[in-house]
C-alpha cells in the first residue's frame, strides 16, 4: 500500500494549482521506481518507496541522496534538461513546492522536452535517418571516450555485478506468472549466456584490461534518447547503483542497438554498430554485440515485468506492460539462437515427419513469419486451406507447373528475411534442385540459411497421416500416398553440418522444440 504522506504528495504533484508557474493540466506517468508529473514546460520525478534489491529508495533520506545523483550525473548527457532538485514541504499553508518546512517528499525538477523528438517516436513515425543515428553516435562517442577506465576494485566489483545481473534476470524470467517467457525459451536463452562465456571466457575477461569498462549511462534505449533539430540530449542514467553503469562500453552500446531492432529498424542497429566499433577503433565490439543484446533485451523484459507488478498499476497499463516483456524476451530468444543478422531457418522433412507443427512452433517463439509450401500452394490454386482438395483439384496442385510456383514463392518470401529479421520456410524441400536454387538465391543477398531437417520413423509418420482422416490439415497427403512420396524425396546429403541439423520429432511439439531451441543457442553461442 502506498503510505500516507506518500499519497498526500501524490495528490498535491497532480494538482496544477500546486505550481508556482500553473501549468494548464498536469499528467502523471509512472515507472517501476518512480512517479513522473509533466507540468509544462517543467517535468517533476519522485522515487517510489520501494527496496528491489538492486535500489532501495525505502527512506526519504536514500530518495533525497539519489535524487542528488541523477542531477549531477545526468548532466554529463543532458546539462540542458536536469535543472534542481527541490523539497515538496510541510508549511503553515499546507504543501508546497521548494518551500521552507519539515519536507515530505524530493523531486527531480526537469526541463519538458518535445514528445515528437524522442527517439523511440520519432521510430514510430518512420523518422529516422541514418544520418540522424551518426548524431547520437558522435555525442555518445566523445561521452565514452571521456571517461577514464575503473581502477581495478571497481572492475571486480563490475565483474561481480554482471555476473549477478545476468543471474538475477534468470531468476526473473522464471518468477512472475505471466510475463510470458516459455520455458523452452528460457532454457535456450540460458544455455546461450553459458556457453558464450565459456568459450568466449578471455575475450570477456580481457575487455576489463583494454580499459572498455568503464562508467556509462546504463539505461540506453530509444526512450531516453531526443534528437532535435539543432541538439541531441542523452537522459535518465542509472543513478542508484553504480555497478549497472560500470559496464562495457559494449554492453552500453547494445542496450540502444537492441532497442533499434526492437523497433523493426535492424538496418539502423546494424548501422549504428558499425558506427561505433569504428569511432572508438574497438574491433571486438561486433563479437560482443549479441551476447549483450540479448542480455539487455531480458532487462527490459525484466523491468516491464517488475512494473506490471507495481500495486498502482491500471488493469490497461498492466497488460501493455507484459505484453512489452513477451515481446522483449521473445527477441532475446532470436539473439540466442540466431544473433543479430537477418537469418532464414528451413524446417524441412518428409512428409508427416513433423516439420510443420515444428516450424509454427518456432514462429511462435520468435515472431518470425512462417512461410508454409502447403498454404501457398493452395493459395495459388485457389482451394481451401483446411479441406483435402478433389482428385481433380490435387492433380493441379502437386503438378510440376505448380511445386515450381510454390518454390519460387519460397525463394520470394525468404528474401524478406532481411527487412523482416527472419523468417521460417516450411516445406518438404525433397529435390535437391529447389535446395540449390535457394541456396544460391540467398547467398546473393548474403543471407545466412540454417536447415533444420526433422525426422520420424516409419510407424510414427504412418500413425500421423492416419490420424488425419478427418482433421482439418493444411496438406492432402495421406497414408496412402506416403510410398509414393517417398520415392521423391533425395536425402539432404549435400548439406553441409554447418549449416543445418537434424532433429528427430517422436517427442510432444514442446519437447522437440525446446531440444532444437537449445541445440540453436549452443551452436550460435559457439560460433559468436
Amino acid at each position: 500500500m502506498i503510505p500516507p504522506e506518500t499519497q498526500r504528495v501524490l495528490t498535491f504533484l497532480a494538482a496544477r494549482t500546486s505550481y508556482p508557474h500553473r501549468p494548464e493540466a498536469v499528467r502523471m506517468v509512472q515507472t517501476h521506481a518512480s512517479w513522473v508529473f509533466i507540468a509544462p514546460p517543467f517535468v517533476y520525478k519522485i522515487k517510489k518507496p520501494v527496496d528491489f534489491g538492486f535500489l532501495d529508495f525505502t527512506s526519504l533520506e536514500k530518495r533525497h541522496a539519489d535524487c542528488q545523483r541523477e542531477l549531477l550525473l545526468n548532466r554529463r548527457l543532458a546539462a540542458d534538461v536536469y535543472l534542481d532538485v527541490q523539497p515538496v514541504a510541510e508549511t503553515a499553508a499546507g504543501l508546497q513546492l521548494g518551500g521552507e518546512g519539515r519536507t515530505l517528499e524530493w523531486t527531480v525538477k526537469m526541463r519538458e522536452l518535445d514528445a515528437f523528438g524522442f527517439l523511440h517516436e520519432r521510430l514510430r513515425r518512420g523518422e529516422v535517418s541514418p544520418e540522424m543515428m551518426d548524431r547520437v553516435v558522435q555525442l555518445l562517442g566523445g561521452f565514452y571516450l571521456e571517461q577514464g577506465p575503473l581502477h581495478a576494485a571497481e572492475l571486480a566489483a563490475a565483474a561481480r555485478e554482471m555476473e549477478a545481473s545476468l543471474r538475477g534476470n534468470f531468476e526473473a524470467m522464471r518468477g512472475p506468472a505471466g510475463c510470458g517467457v516459455s520455458a523452452p525459451a528460457l532454457a535456450a536463452i540460458e544455455r546461450y549466456t553459458q556457453v558464450f562465456e565459456q568459450q568466449h571466457r578471455e575475450l570477456l575477461d580481457s575487455r576489463g584490461a583494454q580499459g572498455w569498462i568503464r562508467d556509462c549511462h546504463g539505461d540506453l534505449h530509444t526512450e531516453h534518447v531526443y534528437i532535435s533539430a539543432d541538439t541531441v540530449q542523452i537522459y535518465d542514467c542509472i543513478e542508484f547503483n553504480d555497478a549497472f553503469r560500470h559496464i562495457d562500453v559494449a554492453c552500453d552500446i547494445a542496450f540502444l542497438t537492441m532497442d533499434l531492432d526492437f523497433h523493426g529498424r535492424h538496418d539502423l542497429a546494424r548501422h549504428v554498430a558499425a558506427r561505433f566499433a569504428a569511432l572508438l577503433e574497438d574491433e571486438k565490439l561486433p563479437r560482443l554485440l549479441d551476447f549483450y543484446q540479448c542480455y539487455r533485451a531480458c532487462v527490459r523484459g525484466k523491468v516491464e515485468c517488475l512494473h506490471s507488478a507495481g500495486e498502482t498499476v491500471g488493469t490497461e497499463e498492466r497488460a501493455a506492460s507484459l505484453e512489452l516483456a513477451r515481446r522483449y524476451f521473445r527477441l532475446a530468444l532470436r539473439y540466442a539462437i540466431a544473433g543479430s543478422m537477418p537469418c532464414v531457418f528451413v524446417v524441412m522433412g518428409r512428409v508427416a515427419s513433423g516439420k510443420s507443427a515444428l516450424a509454427e512452433a518456432l514462429g511462435h517463439e520468435t515472431g518470425w513469419r512462417v512461410i508454409s509450401s502447403d498454404r501457398v500452394r493452395k493459395t495459388l490454386a485457389g482451394v481451401a486451406l483446411h479441406q483435402r482438395g478433389t482428385a481433380a483439384e490435387r492433380a493441379v496442385l502437386y503438378s510440376a507447373e505448380m511445386t515450381q510456383r510454390v518454390y519460387e514463392s519460397l525463394l520470394a518470401g525468404a528474401a524478406e528475411a532481411a527487412a523482416e529479421g527472419g523468417i521460417i520456410l516450411d516445406a518438404t524441400f525433397s529435390s535437391r534442385a529447389h535446395r540449390e536454387a535457394l541456396r544460391v538465391h540467398l547467398a546473393r543477398q548474403g543471407l545466412p540459411c540454417v536447415w533444420v531437417v526433422a525426422e520420424a520413423d516409419e510407424t510414427t509418420t504412418l500413425h500421423r497421416l492416419h490420424e488425419r482422416d478427418g482433421s482439418h490439415v493444411v496438406s492432402d497427403a495421406r497414408e496412402e500416398d506416403h510410398a509414393q512420396i517417398n520415392d521423391h524425396f533425395e536425402p539432404p546429403e549435400e548439406l553441409p553440418d554447418s549449416c543445418c541439423l537434424r532433429i528427430t520429432t517422436h517427442d510432444s511439439v514442446s519437447a522437440t522444440l525446446s531440444r532444437l531451441l537449445v541445440f540453436l543457442a549452443e551452436r550460435n553461442a559457439r560460433i559468436g
